[in-house]
């Protein structure tokens, strides 16, 4: 099953650790599922976990976070999209993760943004809670 996690989802997973969030990447650290990524969500992950206010929560170095998202690079399918989609207007940037999950070939796209989980699914990727997934991964 591959599965495209939101920025949200990441950062919130390493500023609580033991959080929904959290959970849901510990079912990919341990092969429950296959994680896709683009080089736009990657570059997103990275700005916003060295956001000053973030980084006060997780406690990160630069050197860190990016180890981090090197071991999203190895570890997940990298994906270059080839299209631009506007799905989401009011924030541009949740195109991304569309895009990605799109191109990826995505079952699932986990998110805590509104304007994305109010989609509840996109050309047949179903676009779920971190508590919802969990559930899902609980059925397996």
């Amino acid at each position: 099953m591959k599965v495209v996690v939101d920025t949200n989802i990441v950062v919130s997973s390493y500023i609580v650790q033991n959080g929904k969030p959290a959970r849901v990447l510990n079912y990919w650290k341990n092969k429950a599922f296959d994680l896709v990524v683009s080089e736009p969500l990657l570059v997103e992950y990275e700005e916003v976990l060295k956001y000053t206010r973030i980084r006060k929560r997780h406690l990160m170095t630069d050197k860190e976070i990016a180890k981090l998202i090197e071991d999203f690079r190895e570890f997940a399918i990298l994906i270059e999209p080839s299209m631009t989609l506007t799905i989401i207007s009011d924030d541009p940037d949740d195109n991304r993760v569309l895009e990605c999950a799109e191109e990826g070939g995505a079952e699932y796209i986990i998110s805590g943004d509104p304007d994305i989980l109010d989609l509840k699914e996109y050309k047949g990727i179903q676009i779920l809670s971190p508590s919802t997934f969990l559930l899902v991964l609980k059925e397996i």
